[in-house]
């Protein structure tokens, strides 16, 4: 430990507010707003999904659950216990119960205790999970021990670390801005090839047709299993697949697939998969979702959520995918959702949706073009992402470093 520095329990140095238990019942729509975990996002205060109440509703004081500019708060339960947040506002909120407050005595500089709770975290974290429901309790927050130095010692990390961190947020944002310009570089060429202008008279090559895609393709919708339940689940087997094998980019991926028994798959409605399908998720949060089948390691169904889509003699399988990939169809899909409860896609509305259909010559020479473009636009997303990762680890060493003393 560095000479001057102590090492103190939090109880020691700041006072803690627990939250009130507002009752869910007497939420308004107006009103004093209520602080609650979910508002807590990003190290700041999110105020979009805001509760209200009335102080009629209730025979305390709730003064001391205040949470005025500046003060800072930590969330004490669920998924993101051990966040902290600054209300960087002029709002003042109240604190709901298993929301924490801090208020620092004259020997702790906030924003000095600010960076050491955003050290905390994965700590917190870590303690929390240990119970069926993540909680983290003011007696486990207030023995946390901070090294603290003198107080102008403090103040001059502090002013290290904002200057540090004001640099590396600036990098983050570049960062962030060119991943996102390389994902839309990609999508903007796809809208060129698949897009409207594309396909009106002016746009569209002489040579070229729209089909619907039940014209260049076959699509089944009643192949997918019902009711199948996680107990008829077996160790090996024919493959079960649902929409979480549709999240690893272009193709199909099966290690997140299920497997049922061979008696199960025999009794497969219809069609089993083959190389080339194409499956898109017609149902729930992962609609319009899609993937190609690669080479099959094993026989495989699918589940109700998914459409099995495949192509005829006149379009290739990477073709139809890109076009189904596009911004234009994408819109299509979005704009043709029903079911109030569970967003649900109709194979009738699937099969009337309109393909650009080239030569199978021109087709091979846009896929080919589009590979190319997606191969870099991946390289370049995966460099912007490493910055990323390697900026928050910058900051994890400086924060480090800043706490065991040694920030010159």
């Amino acid at each position: 430990m560095k000479q001057g520095w102590e090492i103190k329990k939090l109880g020691e140095v700041c006072e803690f507010q627990n939250g009130f238990a507002f009752k869910s019942k007497t939420y308004k729509e107006s009103g004093l707003p209520i602080l609650r975990i979910t508002n807590i996002q990003n190290e700041s205060l999110d105020t979009k999904e805001l509760v209200y109440f009335e102080t009629k509703d209730y025979k305390e004081n709730l003064d001391r659950f205040k949470v005025y500019s500046g003060d800072l708060v930590i969330a004490m339960s669920g998924a993101t216990t051990g966040k902290i947040g600054i209300n960087t506002s002029d709002t003042v909120f109240y604190l709901n119960q298993r929301v924490g407050k801090f208020t620092p005595k004259k020997s702790l500089n906030k924003s000095f205790l600010y960076y050491f709770l955003s050290t905390k975290v994965e700590e917190s974290l870590r303690i929390a999970a240990g119970a069926a429901q993540p909680n983290l309790s003011t007696e486990q927050i207030l023995n946390f021990e901070i090294p603290l130095p003198p107080l102008p010692e403090q103040q001059r990390i502090v002013s290290i670390l904002d200057e540090a961190f004001a640099a590396i947020d600036k990098a983050k944002a570049n960062a962030e801005q060119n991943l996102k310009n390389a994902k839309v570089l990609f999508e903007s060429y796809l809208q060129e090839v698949f897009g409207p202008s594309t396909r009106s008279r002016k746009g569209k090559r002489e040579s070229w047709e729209v089909k619907n895609l039940g014209e260049v393709a076959n699509t089944n919708g009643r192949i997918g299993w019902r009711g199948l339940t996680a107990k008829e689940y077996t160790e090996q087997g024919p493959l079960f697949l649902s929409v979480h094998s549709l999240n690893y980019g272009d193709y199909v991926d099966f290690k997140d697939a299920f497997h049922i028994s061979q008696e199960r798959y025999d009794e497969s409605p219809e069609i089993m998969l083959q190389k080339d399908d194409i499956l898109i998720c017609k149902d729930g949060a992962g609609i319009g979702k899609l993937g190609i089948i690669p080479d099959l390691p094993d026989f495989a169904t699918i589940n109700s959520s998914l459409l099995l889509i495949r192509c005829k003699s006149s379009v290739l399988t990477k073709y139809l995918y890109y076009n189904l990939l596009s911004p234009f169809f994408q819109s299509i899909v979005n704009s043709r959702l029903s079911g109030a409860t569970t967003p649900h896609l109709y194979q009738r509305d699937i099969v009337t949706f309109p393909i650009l259909l080239p030569s199978k010559t021109e087709q091979q020479t846009i896929v080919h073009q589009l590979d190319s473009l997606r191969a870099e636009t991946q390289k370049l997303e995966t460099i912007y992402q490493k910055k990323l990762t390697d900026l928050e680890e910058l900051k994890k060493s400086i924060l480090q470093k800043a706490f065991a003393g040694e920030l010159g």
